[in-house]
């Protein structure tokens, strides 16, 4: 049973996450599993974090303009991140915790400075059938063993130079796809041990999510988005340095 404060912090935890992904359209995971992890095993915080993403993840998926275009385009890299996850999710749980700990900030961290300098490349179209498949495994991996979906999927659809709101649609496609992933591994490991409990939890982390994205969506209308990404990446950047740190002193 969860105390107040635990409760309190969680609801706290996705008012900020959803706060993130109403602002810069992404984000949710990568803020909750970096804070939750603070004070909970990475299996835990994965789990509370599944009904938040998952549906966040399918509104912003399902209100694109190029569903099925993208969906073809993209499978194979969406069939690498189920294969990837699924295969890696065992290092969120057991005696392998404090590795996932700290390959969380590394992700994190490597998260952050890409964003903080703006990095990107472009993908050349002869590429891609290869590259795909490639980068989904790997994102899959990332996410299996961190609950982050972020490295090095964004930075590979931000390379195919799709325009705006196919880029938005595209993440969102990639998110849910590792989201339900994630889910599969998860049980598949043993990780939700008591599964009616955390679907429970992740349910109620739904609500101050939901209202935290509607609030950043708001804000984002209002403030300079740059000014915003520039202060995430840079908080996300300590908070990887901290979780290594945990883990490595």
């Amino acid at each position: 049973m969860l105390s107040a404060g635990v409760l309190a912090w969680i609801g706290a935890v996705f008012l900020a996450a959803g706060f993130v992904k109403g602002v810069v359209g992404m984000g949710l995971p990568t803020v909750a599993m970096g804070l939750l992890a603070v004070t909970m095993p990475p299996a835990q915080a994965a789990a509370l974090q599944l009904i938040p993403s998952l549906v966040t993840n399918l509104w912003q998926l399902l209100t694109g303009p190029s569903f099925g275009g993208l969906c073809k385009r993209l499978w194979t890299m969406m069939a690498g991140i189920a294969l990837g996850t699924v295969t890696g999710a065992g290092l969120l749980t057991g005696a392998h915790t404090g590795a996932a700990s700290a390959g969380l900030g590394l992700a994190l961290v490597l998260y952050a400075i890409l964003g903080l300098a703006k990095a990107g490349f472009t993908a050349p179209a002869r590429h891609e059938a290869l590259m795909s498949p490639l980068v989904g495994v790997a994102t899959g991996l990332v996410t299996g063993a961190t609950g982050v979906f972020v490295i090095p999927a964004v930075p590979y659809l931000q390379s195919l130079r799709l325009d705006r709101e196919d880029l938005i649609q595209a993440l969102g496609l990639s998110f849910t796809v590792s989201t339900a992933a994630l889910a599969i591994g998860l049980f598949r490991t043993g990780a939700l041990a008591s599964p009616s409990a955390q679907l429970a939890g992740s349910i109620l982390a739904l609500a101050p999510a939901l209202a935290g994205m509607f609030a950043g969506q708001a804000l984002r209308r209002t403030m300079s988005v740059e000014t915003f990404r520039t202060v995430f990446f840079a908080g996300l950047l300590a908070l990887g340095v901290y979780l290594v740190g945990e883990v490595v002193l």
